[in-house]
């Protein structure tokens, strides 16, 4: 898998289409320079977060004792459920009202949830840090670029054009999840 092919899957993990109208729900009581201020805040956090699980991501899977397989496994069912939710969103709200901003729930778990995280110690440990580092880069700056140009011009882009990129993204990730799955049972069973 080349650096391009890991930062499309972890660019549709990211899911920033199906994450902005939740980010514009959580961000409407803010003027626009503090919303600007806020998302590049957030950002900067999850991508943090994603620089120490590339690097020492490994290290806390020995640690707590899991194989790359079962990280594989978990990171298919996971990415399976996101999915399902993405192609057949909830109208409950994903995180209460009264959540102050920092750090969680945009940088964590939206930009950087636990099946990236999980997908990251998979790649890293499959095709070295130096690649899934640049992927990294990549899809992050492709997902912070749409959320602060969406950001701009969420005044005049409908909210069903988010809702079926979304679903659109949800069926990629669907397929992605159900390979990791199935990737992690031939490792396995030593397929």
């Amino acid at each position: 898998m080349d650096i391009l092919h890991i930062a499309v899957t972890l660019f549709l993990i990211m899911d920033p289409f199906g994450n902005f109208p939740v980010i514009l729900s959580l961000l409407k009581d803010y003027n626009d320079k503090e919303k600007l201020q806020i998302i590049i805040r957030e950002l900067i956090f999850a991508f943090v977060v994603i620089f120490i699980f590339i690097f020492f991501g490994k290290n806390i899977m020995n640690f707590l004792g899991l194989r790359e397989e079962s990280i594989s496994i978990a990171g298919g069912i996971i990415l399976f459920l996101i999915a399902l939710k993405m192609i057949f969103p909830s109208s409950d709200p994903m995180f209460g009202k009264e959540n102050e901003l920092y750090l969680v729930p945009i940088a964590i778990p939206m930009i950087a949830g636990p099946s990236l995280l999980a997908t990251l110690i998979l790649f890293s440990s499959q095709y070295g840090i130096s690649e899934v580092l640049g992927a990294s880069l990549i899809s992050w700056t492709l997902s912070a670029l749409i959320i602060i140009i969406s950001l701009k011009f969420s005044k005049i882009i409908p909210n069903r054009v988010f809702s079926a990129v979304e679903k659109l993204m949800g069926m990629l990730l669907i397929s992605l999840s159900v390979q990791m799955l199935l990737d992690g049972i031939a490792k396995y069973l030593h397929f």
